[in-house]
């Protein structure tokens, strides 16, 4: 072997770099990869990050002995609302409770500054509790939920987005109801009935997980028992009214509030709303008609009578049917006065403040 063909072998320390370099490509894919893990985790973080375009989330949440709910309540909103680029508060009002619902909210309030609460001195009702809440509230955008933990507040960005495509209001559905038999049958009830007076059209108007525009809170007066008929009130002051599926878990503490006594209280709630929204300015459309129809049904079967008397002599001085024709035209004639009456209380009392102004120049 000559002497040039010696130095073309290959030597020991020639090799040596070639097998280095081919165990460096393990290290080099598996920081490739890793590399590639991370950049994938940091884009779906921020992918979870919503922005709907309100600068402050209100959440309120009305309470009446709860104490047992409460903290996991707070951890499930807080969870909820990392989730969303926009600042919050949330407002608590305890309505009169008995338990430790308040000194709980108190020892939250201590280490979250972003809770409010307001403390009624006894029981006034879930719609004195929004009320009052409604008027507290500074987020451009208001959520109401129970604290029973039967509404979930990982719903809250459902919500939210719905309310960003343009709807006023936002109200949740119970689809999937974890309530007692003849709980979920007379709310399907209830709720068909006030779909038929109303014309709203939506399947639950008693969730208690709803969202608002500020503007939509700061018109409405909710009082009595008419928080039932938020989105009705909402419907004749000219929001536009929306629904969303969302889930509904059982109560896990405490017994429910619902009562045979609310079912038949939310019925005569109903007749109030519809007076209050469609005849409270015009109360003549309402009693006018109503007299009108009475007294011409009295003035018929009067007249039948006086025929049946001139023509074929029959007598009618014990008939039932003149006392009931007599007693048609006299409530006819006091239902038209009562509507004539409430047109000039509506004329005297006629306030700017009753009309909702969408834009003013």
């Amino acid at each position: 072997m000559t002497e040039q063909q010696k130095s073309e072998l290959p030597t020991p320390q020639s090799t040596q770099p070639q097998q280095g370099q081919q165990h460096q490509k393990k290290p080099y894919r598996r920081y490739y990869n890793r590399k590639r893990f991370r950049t994938s985790s940091t884009e779906g973080t921020q992918q979870t990050i919503q922005n709907f375009g309100f600068k402050k989330v209100s959440i309120v949440i009305p309470l009446l002995n709860e104490e047992e709910s409460l903290r996991t309540l707070y951890n499930e909103i807080k969870k909820a609302m990392r989730g969303i680029s926009s600042d919050h508060e949330i407002v608590f009002v305890d309505d009169g409770s008995t338990d430790k619902s308040l000194n709980t909210i108190k020892e939250l309030a201590r280490a979250d500054n972003k809770i409010y609460y307001i403390s009624f001195k006894t029981n006034y009702g879930k719609s004195a509790a929004l009320q009052v809440a409604f008027k507290q509230v500074t987020g451009d955008a208001v959520i109401t939920m129970d604290a029973d933990l039967q509404d979930d507040p990982s719903e809250i960005p459902n919500l939210l987005k719905k309310l960003a495509d343009g709807y006023d209001m936002v109200s949740g559905w119970k689809k999937k109801r974890h309530d007692p038999f003849i709980k979920k049958l007379s709310s399907k009830f209830f709720n068909y009935i006030t779909r038929l007076f109303t014309h709203v059209k939506i399947h639950d108007f008693n969730c208690g997980l709803k969202a608002y525009r500020k503007q939509v809170v700061q018109n409405i007066n909710v009082y009595g028992e008419l928080h039932r008929y938020i989105p009705v009130l909402a419907d004749w002051k000219g929001f536009s009214v929306a629904e969303v599926v969302v889930k509904h878990h059982p109560r896990r503490y405490g017994k429910t509030k619902f009562g045979i006594s609310r079912f038949f209280k939310g019925f005569v709630d109903l007749i109030t709303v519809v007076f209050t929204t469609r005849y409270i300015k015009r109360p003549m459309h309402l009693f006018g008609f109503v007299g009108l129809i009475t007294a011409l049904v009295g003035f018929v079967i009067s007249a039948w009578l006086t025929f049946e008397k001139m023509f074929y002599g029959t007598g009618i001085g014990n008939r039932p049917l003149l006392f009931l024709g007599i007693l048609l035209i006299i409530v006819g004639v006091q239902f038209f006065a009562i509507g004539l009456l409430g047109e000039i209380l509506v004329h005297n009392s006629n306030d700017e403040k009753e009309y909702v102004i969408k834009e003013k120049k």
